[in-house]
């Protein structure tokens, strides 16, 4: 399966969190700060970005994340609103890249470039079966 075929530079999605103590520092890392953590930060970029194409996908087939190349630029507290964005910039053949964001209003609290890739769940699963 060619991604190029139904994927497109441009398809976008964003999704809104208000974060949660669960997804702090603090709530990791004892005597850490409660602040929204990095890799829950990525995690969305990764989730705002596979949304961005999931409804283009045939059935059976679903991506996974590759590569992340993320700056985390700025802190938020918990109840903070955080936006996040996944916006494609490159197809290849089995590969989605993506820009990334994520905003607290319209203070930019992280930014960077995500890959996805694309994967046969059937194919997959079997896999993860022979291991």
């Amino acid at each position: 399966m060619d991604a190029r075929d139904f994927i497109k530079i441009g398809m976008n999605a964003e999704r809104t969190l208000v974060v949660p103590a669960e997804r702090t520092v603090g709530h990791f890392v004892p005597d850490m700060p409660m602040v929204y953590a990095t890799p829950m930060m990525i995690l969305e970029m990764e989730m705002a970005s596979s949304d961005a194409i999931r409804a283009h996908l045939q059935p059976g087939w679903i991506t996974v994340g590759t590569e992340v190349d993320i700056r985390h630029l700025g802190a938020s507290l918990v109840g903070a609103v955080v936006r996040v964005t996944g916006k494609v910039t490159a197809v290849e053949r089995r590969v989605i890249r993506f820009e990334v964001e994520a905003f607290e209003g319209e203070r930019k609290i992280g930014d960077g470039r995500h890959a996805r890739g694309l994967v046969n769940v059937e194919m997959f699963t079997k896999r993860l079966g022979a291991k």
